[in-house]
């Protein structure tokens, strides 16, 4: 089996690296107006993401309500509740720090395109994949800040709710609604034009990182963080996926889903979108120096996730002609 390598995961490879090596640019002394660009790249990610939202496609998933259910609980409620049993465990800042970016980390919504895309190699049930993979993104814009607003506050002295939610409000909500209400005008046009969106979605995204970890870079944030550290953060990130993919897995099984759905609901289910972590990490901890290690686990685990499943679902993708398989 050859196994190719994401492009995009080399982009943001890449772009760490010119942010290591030129971090002047994305310093709040740069002249470059990177936060007006990504600013006004945030709101037409989630204006086109509104355009591409079929409201025929949201309704044709809505029957198989316990899929959606464990596919939402596994990505809202399992994945944080993991993570919070090991909030005692931290012992000074440092710890504290890594342990908010895990947090982050599960406290963020799934994947839109390439959960879809990997359900649809693996032959699931595509319809439902939409739907959630949909939903989900609208959900995490309400309970991703919520989550995170009980750590934050207490990791930010000037952490300013109300500013956020009017970010929110401004930056996501507005744009996804125009989009919803422009649909039936423009929707055809973005389902044309989808690869050429998708190209600059993934601009915007590495702009966002760019500037991320330029601040990270040119602040030495990172000096603070040992090799072990990284070490046992890479390791964290596999072990988290795997323990949320088998249990999510195990409840399908146990409420007897079919092979399709229970596709659907572990694909969807341990997902965690980067569009989304890199957009509410810069309204969320704009403020904090350290923003650059709080995206470092969501790099790690966007990437471990698309390998993983691509291997997953080019297993599942033989079955027919093997007979039927399982997970």
């Amino acid at each position: 089996m050859k196994f190719k390598i994401d492009g995009f995961v080399l982009s943001i490879i890449a772009v760490i690296g010119i942010a290591y090596i030129f971090p002047q640019w994305g310093t709040a002394d740069s002249r470059f107006p990177i936060d007006t660009i990504s600013a006004i790249g945030i709101s037409l990610i989630f204006f086109f993401y509104g355009l591409k939202l079929s409201p025929q496609k949201l309704k044709a998933g809505l029957k198989n309500w316990k899929l959606h259910l464990l596919v939402q609980a596994s990505t809202f409620l399992i994945f944080p509740f993991i993570v919070l049993t090991f909030y005692p465990l931290m012992q000074n800042e440092e710890q504290e720090t890594l342990w908010l970016a895990f947090f982050f980390l599960a406290a963020l919504p799934s994947t839109v395109s390439s959960s879809v895309v990997m359900v649809s190699m693996a032959k699931g049930n595509i319809p439902a994949a939409i739907f959630n993979a949909s939903i989900s993104g609208i959900i995490g814009i309400v309970l991703t800040p919520i989550w995170m607003g009980l750590f934050v506050q207490n990791t930010q002295a000037d952490f300013d709710f109300t500013e956020i939610y009017t970010k929110l409000l401004l930056q996501i909500l507005v744009p996804v609604f125009l989009g919803l209400l422009l649909q039936r005008f423009l929707g055809v046009l973005a389902q044309k034009y989808g690869s050429q969106l998708s190209l600059f979605d993934k601009s915007i995204i590495l702009l966002i990182i760019y500037k991320s970890f330029a601040e990270s870079f040119e602040a030495k944030i990172f000096g603070s963080v040992s090799l072990l550290d990284l070490v046992m953060l890479f390791i964290g990130v596999l072990a988290l996926f795997f323990l949320v993919f088998f249990s999510t897995g195990i409840t399908a099984k146990k409420l007897k889903f079919n092979l399709e759905d229970q596709i659907t609901a572990q694909f969807c289910g341990t997902k965690k979108s980067l569009v989304h972590g890199t957009v509410f990490s810069k309204i969320l901890f704009g403020k904090m120096a350290s923003i650059g290690i709080i995206l470092l686990p969501l790099m790690i685990y966007h990437a471990s996730q698309i390998l993983i499943m691509s291997i997953i679902a080019g297993k599942l993708a033989r079955r027919k002609a093997v007979g039927e398989g399982s997970i």
